[in-house]
Parts: C-alpha cells; structure tokens; sequence
C-alpha cells in the first residue's frame, strides 16, 4: 500500500528513481559516459495489458464486481474513485482487499483515456488452466477455430453465458489472451463462462467425440443447413476466422458441417453474429432455454 497522503495515486516511480538522472548529470558535468541506473522493475508488463507479467487489469463497473465475486480470482489490488467504489457497495459487492482511492486520470493512464472504466480498475492474477476433464456433464460447447480479435472473442463468450452454454474451447494460439480489453468486451463472462485452452484444437474435439459430444463445424459450405444438422445429445459448435473459415484439420474433425442460410442480399455474418445465431438453433434442439 502506498505511503503517499489519501487520495493521491501512488507513485510509478520507483524508490531512489531520481537518483541516477542526478548521477548522470554530475559525470556529464565531468566528461565522463553516464551510468547505467540500476534499478529495474520488478515485474515486466505483459503485453498489451499494462499489467505486471502474469497479471492483468479488469476494469469497469459490470466486469469487476463479476471478477471480485469469482472464488478463482486471485486478487492483488483495487483501486476505484469514490463514487465508483460507492456504486459496488451499493451493489453488495465484498472487497476482497480494500480499495486505494484514485483519480480518473490515474486509471487512465494505466489503460487508457479511451477505456471505459468507469473509475474502477482491479489488479488480479489471470484465471488457472481449466483441463477438457473439468466439462463434467456440458451439454452445449463453443469452439473457436484461431478467432483471434478480442473484442469478438469477448462478445462471444457474453452471448454464449446469455443463450446457454457450458464451455469455450480455443487453441492455446491464435486466439487473444486474458486482457482488460476482452474482459470489457465480455462484460462479465470472463468469470462466468468455463473457458479451455488447449495445444491441439482438432485432437481435442475428437477427444470430445468419443465422449458423447456431436461436434458441428459451421461453414458457408456446408451440405446441410444448421436448422436440419443432428446435434445429438451433446454438442460442440465450432466457428473459424472471418475469411478463413474452418482449417481442413479442424473440418476433419467434424462430425458434420453445417451452414446458416440467411434470406437477405448479403449472406455472410460477422464470427460473433454467427455465433449467436447457431448457440440459438442448436440450443433449442437440445432443449436449453
């Protein structure tokens, strides 16, 4: 906790920061090469996070009080504005460690003037490893075949909480890591929805095959429409990139493929929209909802 008077943002600047800036300018004064400070940070910063490696930044409002109240989170700090704080109180949120009061300015500055915060940023430990083992009785799956965005990858896992489903299924590559940004975009999801990541999505979902599950590749291609698919008693939907579609080692791995026919001039959907529309039709089939 910071040492600094209430309601200041604690300082970035390490201890004796100043120190080798004035070092440097007495050897300048004398000719000779400045040195080289020899403090480091004592964690490096993940990228495209902000946060200290191994660790991420969750912010606004809706994410948060999600994220304090997930028993897997591991919480380090919290730092809110007083309105903010007293917006979550107002909820009944339980403050796992208690909350530094900051300025706007200062989470800006730790995720950016164009995040929508909403005063309140949480320092927290990415969420453990879940194993295809932990699905237990899923009956409904989402795959994504290298969705790499994440602000589609967190709209996703929003609509896959909304319409149902048990589970998200993504390669440990080509897919986005836990970050502020995809946890917005997930508005809550992100501690809500069993997300697992695995080295070899095809070898998974025939894994998931011969435990019951139909899997269902969706492809503009596909011989059947999705409404006339069979989606057994267990299903794993799985959508490809926009452009790309499915990789032919993950169509392989298909029990069958499946296309959405949509009635208007344009006939393909964004990966989210599409995601949406099948986590609903095959919902219904399986009696979700």
């Amino acid at each position: 906790m910071s040492n600094e008077p209430p309601n200041q943002p604690p300082s970035d600047k390490p201890h004796g920061a100043d120190r080798p800036q004035r070092a440097d300018q007495s050897a300048a004064r004398a000719g000779r090469r400045p040195s080289t400070p020899k403090f480091v940070h004592k964690h490096k910063p993940r990228p495209g996070s902000g946060a200290p490696e191994g660790r991420v930044f969750l912010y606004g409002l809706h994410t948060v009080e999600l994220a304090l109240s997930n028993p897997r989170r591991r919480v380090h700090a919290i730092y809110a504005t007083r309105n903010a704080r007293a917006r979550l109180e107002e909820r009944g949120v339980t403050f796992p460690v208690e909350p530094e009061e900051v300025a706007v300015r200062w989470i800006d500055g730790r995720v950016g003037e164009d995040a929508v915060h909403q005063g309140v940023l949480i320092e927290t430990e990415t969420l453990d490893a879940v194993s295809l083992a932990d699905l237990g009785r899923a009956r409904l799956i989402l795959a994504l075949d290298q969705v790499t965005d994440p602000h589609n990858v967190g709209a996703i896992m929003r609509s896959a909480v909304a319409l149902g489903a048990d589970a998200l299924l993504t390669a440990t590559r080509h897919s986005p890591e836990e970050t502020g940004v995809l946890a917005k975009a997930a508005s809550g999801a992100l501690d809500l929805l069993t997300h697992i990541e695995v080295v070899n999505l095809a070898k998974a979902l025939t894994t998931l095959r011969q435990e019951g599950f139909t899997v269902i590749g969706l492809d503009s291609d596909g011989p059947v429409p999705l409404e006339d698919a069979d989606a057994g008693k267990r299903s794993v939907l799985v959508l490809g990139a926009e452009g790309k579609g499915l990789r032919p080692v993950t169509r392989e791995a298909c029990d069958t493929l499946a296309r959405i026919d949509v009635p208007g001039k344009i006939k393909s959907l964004n990966v989210s929209n599409a995601a949406v529309l099948s986590l609903y039709v095959v919902g219904k089939k399986l009696g979700i909802g």
